[in-house]
């Protein structure tokens, strides 16, 4: 077993921090690998890492200690993890993409572009005769939902749990990629549709937790061999202080489930590493969707990186003592990952290769077609159970996975339920206050004609009244005269 890499990196000094505070930071550099702290109260502490980071430290140095280590693994089939943590505005998102993911020049390339160009130099470089294919898949963990990046309408991907992979995103996009300058621009798709808003640490602040997927399989045809790895690289939200930011109303609200669930990575973290060696203790990787997909990153089940990002100025000492410290304690993370590898005759055995689905039923046909007796119902039973298709009714591990893929699935069921009853429930009030409007209207109009037909009928009258009058006026003097 070893341990997890950590790393610090500090950014220069922003032209904010300048003009605020002047060239005063909080670190003082003994080496490559260790330095002085001091917080605001002027306390000293040394930390020491793996590798440090200083303000002049180039792209290419962070990658090349931090993650090309990693990148080969995944690409020969060991799952892998790069993580970059620290306060909103310390550098995360420049160190995983630079300043832009495609219009950048080779200095300033970030971990993901030159994790993209070593996996395909990694099969320019490799035997002709094996296959190669390189799947991408892109996330973000927003308002504790999980949302693919490349098809905004899967907006709540649900987290799963396989022997055979480990933990999958059910259901979200992935895309064959066959060059750097296509996954490149796959990835800038994706990039363009994150959650990002503005505060007083950072003009673009991410809102949300980015996490990218790369799958490398590759098949030794001649050995007969599989090889599949996978690889993350997650470029975390940061941690963020409302008087710091200014943040408010939905900004304030995205900080806050921020927060919360870099809360629940540090509790992981906790558990992990303050546990009592060969006793059993829980690890509360389900407290948060953040947690639960790096729960093969901190579990051991990978080999993984994390990159502790830092403002050197004294006025963000409080967070960068925070993030240094969250760091100290990831080192102590054991990690005993293994090559996901099979062989074709072996496979059966150690459940390591999953098939396609055209290989699996090919499988099937073939032993059908040796064994057509009486036995071949509880054969072709078995060989749903082996290759996944059905449940095994005796593992207790399937039928928890089926049970809680039932329960996601009802509890997501009746989200959407209610989300179309309180829809109908609107548009119904907003019909019954336009039918209020018009009976209103109605009996104003109604009570205008019942009031002009009253003073009609009366002004009629009135003046027949007047004509009659007028009339016998006129003729009663004649009338007179003739008697």
């Amino acid at each position: 077993m070893s341990n997890i890499t950590v790393c610090a990196r500090f950014r220069p000094l922003s032209s904010k921090e300048r003009s605020n505070h002047g060239d005063s930071v909080c670190i003082h550099g003994i080496d490559n690998e260790s330095f002085i702290f001091k917080d605001d109260k002027e306390e000293n502490f040394k930390f020491g890492f793996d590798r440090v980071f200083y303000e002049k430290s180039e792209q290419a140095e962070v990658f090349e200690f931090l993650a090309l280590p990693i990148v080969r693994d995944a690409f020969n089939g060991m799952n892998g993890t790069v993580i970059t943590y620290g306060q909103t505005g310390a550098g995360k998102t420049f160190s995983m993409e630079g300043p832009s993911i495609i219009a950048c020049d080779e200095q300033k390339k970030g971990l993901l572009q030159r994790t993209v160009d070593e996996l395909f130099d990694c099969m320019k470089s490799s035997d002709a005769s094996v296959k190669f294919t390189i799947k991408l898949s892109m996330v973000e963990i927003y308002m504790e939902k999980v949302r693919d990046l490349f098809d905004l309408s899967r907006d709540n991907i649900q987290i799963k749990e396989s022997r055979v992979q480990g933990i999958l995103l059910s259901g979200a996009t992935e895309i064959y990629v066959f060059n750097s300058a296509e996954a490149l621009q796959s990835l800038a798709s994706g990039i363009s549709n994150r959650a990002v808003g503005e505060t007083q640490m950072n003009m673009a602040s991410s809102r949300s937790h980015c996490i990218y997927i790369f799958t490398v399989q590759q098949e030794l045809t001649k050995e007969k061999r599989v090889k599949a790895g996978k690889l993350l690289l997650v470029d975390l939200a940061g941690s963020e202080k409302a008087e710091k930011t200014g943040a408010e109303g939905k900004v304030l609200e995205e900080a806050k489930t921020i927060n919360k669930s870099l809360s629940a990575l540090g509790n992981v973290i906790n558990a992990l590493t303050c546990g009592s060696p060969g006793k059993a203790f829980h690890i509360p990787y389900r407290d948060s969707k953040l947690t639960r997909i790096l729960q093969d990153a901190l579990g051991g089940n990978s080999r993984t990186a994390l990159l502790c990002c830092c403002s050197p100025s004294t006025s963000n000492s409080a967070e960068s003592l925070s993030t240094l410290r969250f760091g100290t304690r990831a080192k102590h993370i054991k990690a005993s990952p293994h090559a996901h590898c099979s062989e074709e005759s072996n496979a059966k055995k150690h459940g390591v290769y999953e098939a396609t689905k055209d290989e699996s039923m090919e499988r099937i046909l073939n032993k059908l077609r040796e064994r057509l007796d009486v036995e071949n119902v509880n054969l072709l039973e078995e060989l749903f159970i082996m290759e996944g298709i059905i449940l095994d009714p005796n593992s207790v591990e399937d039928l928890d996975l089926a049970f809680e893929d039932v329960t996601l699935q009802t509890i997501t069921s009746l989200q959407h339920m209610v989300e179309d009853l309180l829809c109908a429930v609107e548009e119904l009030k907003s019909e019954n206050k336009a039918l209020k409007t018009r009976i209103a209207a109605a009996g104003k109009i109604d009570a205008f004609h019942k009031e002009a037909g009253e003073n009609g009928y009366a002004s009629i009258v009135n003046k027949i009244s007047d004509r009659l009058s007028h009339l016998v006026s006129w003729i009663w003097p004649f009338s007179s005269a003739t008697h």
